[in-house]
């Protein structure tokens, strides 16, 4: 089975016996302060454009744990969630716009899918700091969250409140004025996996984010029409790389092709690389079982020049659906 592996030769940042992921750690002096913050948010107003339910009267916890001791808290925390959830995963991907990459489930996943691939995935979920993860859930309401800087946030209705407390006292956490982790001071984040040529089981981070996402059913959590940044800056019809997934009957891998195409929304985008792969596979595209867009980032104008230099891409007419190139990898 293809598993994650955190590079061993990077040095773990430890202070005062509080140790802090491989993936983010401070660069100024700081003094880390374990322990939880909990406050009263009351309930958001309606919204009914909202394609989720509005959240109740709550309470929000931020968590510090020493980095050892993260993963066992989750573990007991989960106890809180049904058995059916909604995972969130978000990830510092590489879309020039766009800081984060916000992925997130829109029907219901069990619970034990969540657990599997926590556990399968645990180097670069709770080590990298690229990356942070969670799940919420409507009946009973509660968000769990883990951020890039492995700072838990939790959500719970008032009744599940002593709950939560009774579980953050079994791991010696305390409530204190103000907890204390990376993000309190001037800090690096990293991605730590390793993944050598020769190791075939060993997945790089954008093949666990694509595993994670089908296994969770995670689908970018963004204006699929629209075309902004991140400041809300519209930028019209841009550049975008595709990486397109396709599975055929009898074949026992899937292909994978990169399409450069131009595109004024996700949608437009990912349907102008589903129909390329079709349409280069010719009449193998009638054995077509799962066709899957992998990733898709927007360009800048000097990325597409360097992707452009590469053979089989042609000039076409900067206009929303024109296909610039299409290749298989591999």
């Amino acid at each position: 089975m293809t598993r994650c592996l955190a590079d061993s030769s990077i040095p773990r940042v430890e202070i005062g016996g509080f140790k802090f992921p491989l993936g983010v750690y401070p660069i100024e002096p700081l003094t880390p302060r374990p322990g939880y913050l909990v406050e009263f948010e009351p309930a958001d107003g309606g919204d009914e454009a909202s394609e989720w339910e509005e959240w109740p009267d709550r309470y929000v916890f931020d968590i510090v744990i020493t980095s050892e001791r993260l993963a066992p808290l989750i573990r007991s925390l989960l106890s809180i969630l049904p058995p059916r959830v909604y995972p969130i995963l978000d990830v510092m991907g590489h879309d020039p716009y766009r800081e984060i990459d916000p992925y997130i489930a829109y029907e219901l996943v069990g619970l034990d899918r969540l657990v599997e691939g926590i556990r399968r995935f645990r180097p670069f979920l709770f080590e990298d700091g690229l990356c942070g993860f969670g799940a919420m859930c409507d009946d009973p309401f509660a968000y769990l969250f883990v951020d890039e800087h492995k700072i838990l946030t939790i959500r719970v209705a008032a009744e599940a409140r002593e709950r939560v407390e009774r579980i953050l006292k079994a791991f010696d956490l305390e409530q204190v004025p103000e907890p204390l982790g990376a993000d309190a001071a001037a800090h690096e984040h990293r991605s730590v996996l390793t993944a050598p040529p020769e190791a075939a089981d060993l997945l790089t981070p954008e093949e666990v984010i694509e595993r994670l996402r089908d296994e969770w059913k995670l689908v970018l959590n963004i204006d699929t029409e629209t075309n902004e940044d991140d400041q809300g800056n519209p930028l019209g019809v841009t550049p975008w790389r595709c990486l397109v997934r396709t599975t055929l009957e009898g074949e026992p891998a899937p292909r994978y092709a990169e399409a450069l195409l131009w595109a004024d929304g996700l949608r437009i985008a990912e349907e102008t690389a589903l129909d390329a792969a079709e349409e280069a596979l010719g009449s193998a595209a009638e054995k077509i079982v799962d066709n899957f867009v992998v990733s898709a980032d927007r360009l800048t104008d000097a990325q597409l020049t360097k992707h452009k230099s590469t053979p089989g891409s042609k000039t076409v007419p900067k206009a929303s659906g024109n296909l610039i190139r299409i290749k298989w990898l591999g």
